[in-house]
């Protein structure tokens, strides 16, 4: 499956992406933020991540901006299971695509689509040093739940203190909680 936004272009992984995606997402303030990635990130684990898109029947993608010249790679989203969760809402975006609207835009997406599969609730956390997810979260239509539990962090090889966020997907529009949030179908 491939999405469309009006600035983003999402699709699945493709063995051919791996180096592209090892530079995208191989800093360390990237995959600090993250569960599964290792730290250092390598090309091994870039072809490892790429392949696993052949397996999967949840919402995953790579996030390309199509703007302003040829695609470019820069970021990863999906919703799978994780831990304990059935639906978790997982992104990153590469230092350099940080602060555009690209995560929010990506997201709200991902969300469209996943109603459309009939995924009916959606969770997601981000660590608590990490408040700029918490924010685009929000923006997304999550709820804090309260909770805050402790996630382990292969990039930073701890546990890490996490806080928990839901979404029904059944109720309301996905990602048009905040007004420079509009896309193109």
């Amino acid at each position: 499956m491939f999405v469309r936004t009006q600035r983003l272009t999402l699709r699945p992984g493709w063995r051919e992406d791996a180096a592209e995606l090892a530079r995208a997402i191989g800093h360390e303030s990237v995959v600090r933020n993250l569960a599964r990635a290792p730290w250092p990130y390598t090309i091994e684990a870039a072809e490892t991540f790429a392949a696993s898109f052949d397996e999967s029947t949840q919402p995953r993608f790579l996030i390309f901006a199509h703007q302003d010249g040829p695609l470019r790679l820069i970021g990863g989203i999906g919703i799978g299971p994780f831990e304990k969760e059935e639906h978790e809402l997982g992104y990153w975006l590469t230092p350099q695509a940080w602060g555009r609207g690209y995560a929010t835009e990506a997201g709200a997406a991902v969300l469209r689509a996943a109603r459309a599969a009939g995924i009916r609730r959606v969770v997601a956390g981000h660590f608590l040093d990490n408040p700029a997810s918490g924010r685009v979260l929000r923006k997304l239509g999550f709820r804090p739940t309260g909770r805050m539990t402790s996630v382990y962090s292969r990039g930073r090889g701890a546990a890490v203190p996490s806080v928990r966020f839901e979404l029904d997907l059944a109720g309301g529009d996905v990602g048009d909680h905040d007004p420079r949030n509009r896309m193109a179908a």
